[in-house]
């Protein structure tokens, strides 16, 4: 027989070891299983083939591939075209194994069945094929039915081969025993290949699930965090891609592959996991007062003590007065009005410095430090200053709510972040997400944190992480210490830090000029935010 000649075996084994080397390739299930089946018809020059894949529950066998090229038939797969037939059950309804199906009964035995004309066999039931014959005019005959079973003995698949067509004549044979070999041998090497990409599948997704699980627990620390670690991953990948795509100018030869994208991907979601550690009371620091409860009530606690003890000695001194001096009393209540007037101006003046600012004054400060030399009489009848120093520091704190040990708390994540990184084992593929993901605070002339890196010595990832993370962090609507920026003004802010060696200013030429803010700001800030930009007027940007 010629799939016998000598010729044939070494084309054959030649075609093996050809798919045994490339079995590895890609991630790409439907590609990988379209190759195993077409591999499959070339060995055996069968007519037609089909390709099952047992059902979530391993109850059924589900049509996944079907080629026939007398009828020009490709459904499945990478076919675009979806294949709508009924799966095969494994089982019958009282539990029992289906010995009627000879690909069921192949997957339930893990057996090969070879059979010459399913016209006149009579062990199984060709009830389908036969109908399929019938409406497609077509006669089936010869039939290699091959199990695929992992090195564990876990079902994967069934390759089904239909019509053995010989070379020569081209008349339809029977599948003879060397096919049978060979397509076992190629099913065998198939199923444990298949086995490896859907671990490496599973392990890849299992990764992203403990990203996702450790951003859960960050969201559940504060839902304000939480959100940024879902934006900043989008906007990174948003900046990327434009980069990507960029022809002209100093970023032209940055490209990205797709296992590329899926390592910045995965570096954005873990951009900040080292906040985990960081207490809430100081991620979620709304006020500068705040600690598990805002003292600023404590204050007005205070305020309210003074304003009281003014009335009281007012009174005592009108009391005091003798006969009808009544001029004597209005000056004495006048006195008093005037005092608690300043009372009141200075209790609503630290009210309003407790929301902290983008910059508080000097002048501020120093009226800070006046209110707090007043004296008052506590509870336990102790005279003493109205602030302490611990509320003197942080009320005079000029940027946001965090005193300086604060901010070094806020600080220290990404030092965590990068020890937490840098502690896993990551495949060679994924080896720069610590770099990546470490690096978004650092600054173009060094003087950023926590290394000190300089524009040279960052990736372009880790440039572009830097600049939607401070984006994402203007733009927020959701802080409790601060209200969202709109795009304009969250621009120039963004300008001057190109400017003066924050951020990247080629990185955010492209940013500006590929309209990346815009396309982040329709989709995800509040209409309010999305207000006109002149980009003429953006600092550090030339249109």
């Amino acid at each position: 027989m010629q799939d016998l000649t000598p010729t044939n075996i070494v084309e054959r084994l030649d075609l093996l070891t050809e798919v045994s080397v490339a079995l590895g390739d890609g991630h790409d299930i439907d590609t990988f299983l379209d190759r195993i089946l077409k591999v499959a018809k070339s060995m055996t020059n069968a007519d037609g083939g089909t390709l099952y894949r047992p059902s979530p529950d391993e109850r059924s066998l589900c049509f996944h591939i079907s080629l026939n090229d007398s009828l020009e038939l490709y459904q499945g797969g990478t076919s675009g075209k979806s294949i709508d037939l009924t799966p095969i059950p494994l089982y019958d309804q009282n539990g029992n194994k289906n010995l009627a199906s000879v690909a069921a009964y192949a997957a339930n035995f893990h057996q090969s069945v070879n059979i010459a004309d399913v016209y006149r066999a009579d062990v199984f039931s060709f009830s389908g094929m036969r109908s399929f014959d019938q409406a497609f005019g077509y006669r089936s005959k010869s039939i290699l039915t091959v199990p695929m079973t992992d090195h564990e003995g876990e079902l994967v698949g069934v390759l089904q081969l239909i019509n053995a067509i010989d070379r020569e004549t081209g008349e339809i044979r029977s599948f003879s025993d060397t096919d049978q070999r060979f397509i076992e041998a190629l099913a065998a090497q198939a199923a444990v290949a298949l086995t490896n990409q859907q671990l490496v599948v599973q392990m890849e997704q299992l990764l992203e699930s403990l990203v996702n699980l450790i951003n859960i627990g960050i969201d559940e620390k504060s839902p304000y965090t939480g959100r940024h670690c879902q934006f900043v991953p989008e906007l990174t990948m948003m900046l990327a891609e434009a980069v990507h795509d960029t022809n002209l100018g100093p970023m032209a030869s940055f490209r990205m592959s797709d296992a590329d994208r899926r390592e910045l991907w995965l570096a954005g979601l873990l951009h900040d996991c080292g906040k985990i550690t960081t207490p809430v009371h100081v991620v979620d620091k709304a006020t500068k007062l705040e600690t598990i409860f805002d003292r600023i009530h404590m204050i007005d606690t205070r305020f309210e003590v003074l304003l009281r003890d003014a009335e009281i000695r007012a009174l005592r001194a009108q009391c005091a007065v003798s006969g009808d001096a009544d001029a004597d009393r209005a000056a004495i209540a006048a006195a008093m009005h005037a005092e608690q007037a300043r009372l009141r101006a200075d209790r609503d003046f630290l009210r309003v410095a407790n929301v902290g600012s983008e910059g508080m004054s000097p002048d501020d400060q120093e009226r800070v430090r006046r209110i707090a030399a007043y004296r008052w009489t506590g509870p336990d009848g102790t005279l003493r200053d109205f602030l302490d120093e611990d509320e003197v520091r942080n009320l005079t704190v000029r940027f946001g709510t965090l005193n300086d040990d604060e901010r070094k708390i806020i600080n220290n994540h990404i030092v965590v972040t990068i020890r937490m990184l840098e502690s896993l084992p990551w495949p060679k593929h994924l080896k720069n997400v610590p770099e990546y993901a470490g690096g978004h605070h650092e600054r173009m002339d060094g003087k950023g944190y926590p290394r000190g890196l300089v524009r040279e010595q960052m990736s372009v990832q880790a440039r572009v992480m830097a600049i939607a993370d401070i984006f994402e962090a203007l733009t927020a609507r959701d802080r409790p210490y601060k209200k969202g920026k709109t795009l304009s003004e969250s621009l120039h802010i963004l300008g001057k830090f190109a400017l003066n060696g924050h951020i990247d200013p080629d990185l955010f030429d492209i940013f500006v000029r590929e309209k990346v803010y815009l396309k982040f700001g329709r989709k995800n800030l509040d209409p309010s935010q999305l207000d006109a930009v002149d980009e003429a007027a953006i600092p550090g940007y030339t249109p």
